[in-house]
């Protein structure tokens, strides 16, 4: 393909860039926190801001009993279509605009998209509303230099992926909404991903007996149990340690425990504790094989578990809450990574690796149905780096502006 054609991407996107970054700044300044997970009003503003470009946007609203029966409040996903003739392929481009809460320790407003040193700061700069600047910007510049001939580019803008992603993507694909070829989503500038883990999560509830403080041997203290069980738990992860995933970026397993709640009040001995389990499966291991040993596992300990002399034994309640399963790289994703790997060295300066990453996302939603697609977007070498799920996340608009160059090339390969 011409030089002349990427040059004129490269440029198109350098002289609209103050546009994309005030475009970015108005997307985070819309709350998304999840939970609550009340985010239709930022797919509205979303939506508002892409039809002001003349752009057709389908709002596809889930039902709200769904979305509740899910502990969400409102989610609508957005779709784009752009076609471009018949023939060619559908390449959808997925971000989710749902996050996490902002939580303590920010120096910068969360929600205020201030840019300080050529850096942005906010809840989902980096994860993952740059993308949706990234992934318009790209095609607004693809159509504006060398508008493709035929194919479509369709822009999926999601709210479910904290919660695993099936009332975001999984609820488009299985209502029969998409079915591109070939997909991208939201990823960091660095590295094109094409593997990634697996997540089972689980809520413990652990039964004692409550009972006064003053006389503790006259129940069963639910949260000695349940620290009980935990042990158990975390002791497990030095055998993680042992599998090791054969896929390059990706590790091993391991365990956290994320969350816990119980007890009635400090003179109290707690009757009742729940906890949250986050088990991260490497592409090789079993899902299935994943919970069963979890669950052995739990109950050799509730079963190990003494309560006083007269006492009732621990009951534990297990509840699964996520099963994602891990995202195996289909063989027709070779363009894609070609694509991105060729254009990525000549915008960076330096080469752009395929590997597996130790996080979970809604790709594997798209691949489980027989999609290829990888990973790839605005951001750093590494999710610390950017402080993603931490205070003062940010974005360096340098990558941010880069990425958007890439991804401008890689459309019009794929489309060529």
């Amino acid at each position: 393909m011409s030089l002349s054609t990427y040059t004129a991407l490269d440029q198109w996107v350098n002289q609209h860039f103050d546009d994309e970054v005030a475009f970015l700044q108005q997307l985070v300044r819309v709350p998304t926190d999840t939970p609550p997970g009340h985010n239709a009003p930022h797919a509205e503003r979303t939506a508002e801001l892409l039809r002001g470009w003349g752009w057709a946007v389908e709002a596809h609203p889930v039902p709200a009993a769904e979305v509740q029966a899910a502990g969400l409040q409102s989610i609508t996903n957005l779709i784009v279509r752009r076609r471009y003739g018949d023939g060619g392929p559908t390449i959808a481009l997925n971000s989710h605009g749902d996050v996490v809460p902002p939580g303590e320790g920010w120096t910068h407003d969360p929600y205020g998209g201030e840019v300080v040193d050529g850096k942005m700061y906010g809840r989902a700069t980096a994860v993952s509303k740059s993308d949706f600047a990234t992934f318009t910007h790209a095609v607004r510049a693809l159509e504006a230099v060398a508008r493709p001939a035929k194919g479509c580019i369709e822009l999926h803008f999601t709210y479910d992926e904290e919660f695993g992603g099936e009332l975001g993507p999984g609820w488009l694909l299985a209502h029969g909404l998409t079915k591109p070829d070939l997909m991208i989503a939201a990823g960091f500038s660095y590295q094109v991903v094409t593997a990634h883990n697996g997540c089972l999560q689980l809520e413990v509830t652990v039964h004692g007996d409550m009972a006064h403080a003053a006389i503790p041997d006259s129940g069963t203290d639910a949260l000695q149990g349940a620290v009980h069980l935990m042990n158990a738990l975390y002791r497990l992860n030095a055998e993680y340690l042992r599998v090791r995933s054969s896929v390059e970026g990706i590790t091993h397993p391991y365990l956290n425990i994320g969350w816990i709640q119980g007890g009635t009040n400090t003179n109290v001995v707690p009757g009742k504790v729940v906890f949250k389990v986050d088990r991260r499966m490497i592409p090789e291991e079993d899902p299935a094989q994943v919970e069963a040993a979890l669950r052995q596992t739990l109950a050799e300990a509730a079963a190990t578990f003494h309560p006083p002399r007269g006492g009732q034994q621990l009951q534990v309640d297990i509840k699964r809450l996520l099963l994602a399963h891990a995202m195996q790289p289909l063989p027709g994703n070779r363009p894609l990574v070609e694509a991105i790997q060729k254009h990525g060295e000549a915008v960076f300066g330096e080469p752009i690796p395929a590997v597996g990453t130790p996080l979970y996302t809604d790709v594997r939603l798209y691949v489980a149905r027989g999609i290829p697609g990888v990973i790839y977007g605005a951001g750093p070498r590494t999710v610390r780096e950017s402080n993603a799920k931490r205070a003062d996340e940010h974005i360096v608009l340098e990558d941010l502006r880069r990425a958007t160059q890439v991804l401008a090339r890689t459309l019009h390969d794929l489309l060529a």
